[in-house]
């Protein structure tokens, strides 16, 4: 009897490992799940989402797997990441926490901020006003601001806000290193990103962690939290449960 005990807590043991190996291989190599805290990618991405990042997009380093064990010294299996893209990268700044930001410079690109436009190796990035979103969240604050269709040079183009009562004007020129990418979140006046050198400056490949595809679940959590079952008529965004994350592009002729 007791022998039999034995062998069911060791058959149970086995099992468990095994489970926690598959998890974390899946984690690391395929798609790792992500959740959005912040204001800082309104509108394209919201507070309460919750995302699933594909892990081989850009290939893999040490940051593709849990605490960062330091079993990599430079990425395998890369594919370069474009313009555009939505990417989940570690802070340069502590290498440990989890940003997700547009990228919209390359190594060796120049960008500026030029009377509110941005200008990318010398050429103002092209945007349009629309109308679509007039108030937009910064913490617990909702402020106005003006909306804008971007387009980036390789045709690729989403929708940014722009603060109506201040916002960034001018800055240096900012010069992206050799094998470093340079990052925005959409929400351009609540957001630290790459503008900020000493907190995110410029991130390094090895830095990148994937890229974002698919939204699998989203709740308000200024209409309540996912666990007030009670709430969820209101907080719930149904409508963005399994939404992949794309944006539009323009065919060049």
């Amino acid at each position: 009897m007791k022998k039999n005990i034995k062998n069911i807590v060791i058959d149970n043991i086995k099992t468990l490992t095994y489970a926690i190996i598959i998890a974390v291989l899946l984690r690391s190599l395929l798609y790792q799940p992500f959740y959005i805290p912040s204001s800082s990618m309104e509108p394209t991405l919201l507070v309460g989402d919750r995302l699933f990042v594909s892990k081989f997009a850009y290939g893999y380093s040490k940051h593709s797997f849990p605490f960062s064990p330091p079993i990599l010294k430079r990425r395998i299996f890369e594919n370069l990441p474009e313009r555009g893209d939505l990417v989940v990268f570690k802070t340069p700044s502590d290498n440990r926490t989890d940003y997700i930001k547009r990228l919209i410079g390359l190594p060796g690109d120049t960008l500026q901020f030029v009377n509110g436009d941005i200008f990318l190796n010398s050429k103002k990035i092209v945007r349009e006003k629309i109308e679509t979103t007039t108030e937009i969240r910064c913490g617990n604050i909702n402020f106005p601001v003006n909306s804008y269709k971007e387009l980036l040079p390789n045709g690729v183009s989403y929708t940014t806000v722009y603060s109506k009562i201040g916002t960034l004007l001018n800055s240096d020129k900012f010069v992206v290193p050799e094998n470093h990418y340079f990052f925005l979140g959409d929400n351009r006046d609540c957001s630290k990103d790459s503008r900020f050198l000493s907190d995110v400056g410029y991130v390094n490949k090895i830095n990148l962690v994937g890229k974002a595809k698919i939204i699998f679940f989203s709740n308000d959590t200024a209409k309540g939290s996912v666990f007030k079952f009670w709430n969820w008529g209101s907080s719930l965004r149904t409508d963005r449960f399994f939404k992949i994350i794309k944006w539009a592009t323009i065919l060049k002729q």
